[in-house]
């Protein structure tokens, strides 16, 4: 009893503090008879210390009853795609290296992370997505780019 109770009290701090995506889409892969189908679902995240910059999420996500439930673990793969979809300002200093993004991909120990890292060499935010877990991780990942124009500052902490 004690186990669920630490279980789902680190589940509630870990859900409480992660940010949102807005769903923009997604196709079915597998049909399921009871719950919802397995899909592909492909999501937008502004960076939140980069004024202009989204990113694009794919990933999969699991359906059926363990799905409804919120007891079934996604799988690791994932692909990003960060783009300039406006003006691009900093509005204060952002660290070189820092998680921007962070969801629960299983009921407890697996997360999909986003973490975006400044190449001050090449003028550009590079955005890395990786999925882990608390005991461990996956090799698969994606990456992406956004190069930022010389005449806009990066102010880095």
């Amino acid at each position: 009893m004690r186990h669920l109770a630490l279980s789902l009290t680190l589940l509630l701090l870990t859900g409480a503090t992660a940010a949102q995506a807005e769903e923009i889409g997604s196709v079915d892969t597998v049909f399921k008879f009871i719950g919802a189908d397995h899909k592909i679902v492909v999501e937008a995240f502004d960076d939140p210390g980069v004024a202009g910059v989204t990113c694009f999420l794919s990933r999969a996500k699991t359906g059926g009853i363990k799905g409804a439930l919120g007891l079934a673990e996604d799988k690791s793969e994932a692909s990003i795609a960060c783009r300039q979809v406006g003006p691009i300002s900093i509005p204060k200093p952002i660290q070189a290296q820092e998680e921007i993004f962070s969801e629960r991909t299983s009921f407890i120990f697996k997360r999909l992370r986003i973490v975006r890292m400044v190449d001050l060499k090449r003028h550009t935010l590079v955005y890395l997505t990786y999925s882990d877990r608390v005991i461990e991780g996956s090799p698969q990942n994606s990456v992406t780019a956004v190069p930022v124009d010389r005449a806009t500052a990066i102010p880095v902490r």
